[in-house]
């Protein structure tokens, strides 16, 4: 069996003895170099053509962005960022993950050694999905900006729907990227947004503040019992199950910290299972890229229940796991590019107000 080959780079010796041990412990995997710096690791890339890189997001010589940005553009490779749980570290991870990373591993604060060994089974699976993984280009999300060119509002020029549509939301590796270019088109007045994103603690308000500073709708992180009102979209709090709910007439976000649902948490299947539930032929259900099948059952129940549902194409994705699932399944009526799913949901959308306004 051919073993996939990791190259590790930290300035943190500990660190790259324990990633080192980690990973030779896997049987389908093996460390063939560590570096202190990226200068030191540029040289041991062309001496060991590594299949994996693990990078610490702040590095000395050269800034972690920096070598991960003239990395992709000039040798480009699957990388698995290393980041501490800090407000920095985790917009750090997100940028990193804008320029290209395929996903990142949080470093414990405390017990290093320890902590880190315990996260063995997932480093390995994050090592194991980097390498399968597909290399997109990276996307700019700085260029498209609120206040530019707004290609889709046209989409929405028959009277605004009932605010009863609601559009949910599922993805994991590779998502933060496909998340972002499917909400920046939706118009302010868009029906609201219901996201699960397989994604820690710590860093999922950093995704919402991230989103909002660059969508024309509203993104904010989900607090439980609040309104769920249309031109905001909503992020489960990492740690957290995202589930829509009633209150008399209204659609409110329920969190809870119930077990983990397909060893996910938030997962993807409680939230469209809540929106199959509540929400029926009201509800858009969308599964984006991610590794493993959660959300796919999820959507199959949601189109059961009347609701439309699309699923992001192989040739878009970083990862194929979750939509194929879902397409397996025959919970998909459209199977749509990245960059055509919001074109679609509109589309969509107006063909139902138009409908609707006829009735």
């Amino acid at each position: 069996m051919k073993k996939i080959k990791v190259l590790c780079v930290d300035d943190s010796a500990l660190i790259r003895s324990v990633m080192t041990e980690i990973i030779n412990s896997q049987p389908d995997m093996t460390v063939v170099g560590t570096a202190a710096d990226p200068l030191v690791a540029r040289d041991l890339i062309k001496v060991t053509n590594p299949d994996v890189l693990t990078l610490d997001v702040e590095m000395p010589r050269m800034d972690g962005l920096e070598f991960l940005e003239k990395l992709m553009r000039l040798r480009p490779m699957p990388v698995v960022m290393v980041s501490s749980l800090t407000e920095r570290g985790s917009e750090i991870a997100l940028r990193a993950l804008e320029l290209g990373a395929i996903d990142f591993v949080t470093k414990p604060r405390l017990g290093v050694r320890d902590g880190l060994l315990n996260y063995t089974e997932l480093i390995a699976g994050k090592i194991r999905t980097a390498a399968s993984a597909r290399l997109l280009p990276a996307r700019h999300a700085a260029a498209a900006r609120p206040g530019g060119e707004a290609p889709q509002e046209s989409l929405l020029r028959s009277p605004l729907l009932s605010t009863e549509k609601l559009i949910i939301i599922g993805a994991s590796t590779g998502g933060t990227e496909a998340i972002r270019e499917v909400l920046q088109p939706l118009p302010p007045d868009s029906p609201a947004v219901m996201i699960a994103q397989h994604m820690p603690a710590g860093f999922t308000r950093s995704f919402a503040q991230r989103l909002d500073g660059l969508c024309r709708i509203n993104v904010k992180e989900a607090e439980h019992g609040e309104r769920v009102l249309p031109g905001y979209a909503y992020i489960a709090p990492g740690g957290y199950h995202l589930s829509l709910a009633r209150s008399g007439a209204n659609y409110v976000a329920h969190l809870d910290q119930e077990p983990p649902v397909n060893r996910h948490r938030p997962s993807i299947d409680v939230l469209f299972d809540s929106a199959a539930k509540h929400a029926g032929k009201n509800a858009i259900g969308i599964i984006l890229t991610g590794m493993g099948k959660d959300g796919a059952e999820g959507l199959l129940r949601m189109r059961r229940a009347g609701a439309h549902t699309l699923a992001q194409d192989e040739a878009s994705c970083v990862v194929f796991g979750m939509p194929r699932e879902a397409i397996a399944l025959g919970a998909v009526d459209d199977v749509s590019p990245l960059a055509e799913v919001s074109r679609r949901v509109l589309a969509h959308l107006r063909t139902f107000g138009e409908r609707t306004n006829r009735v």
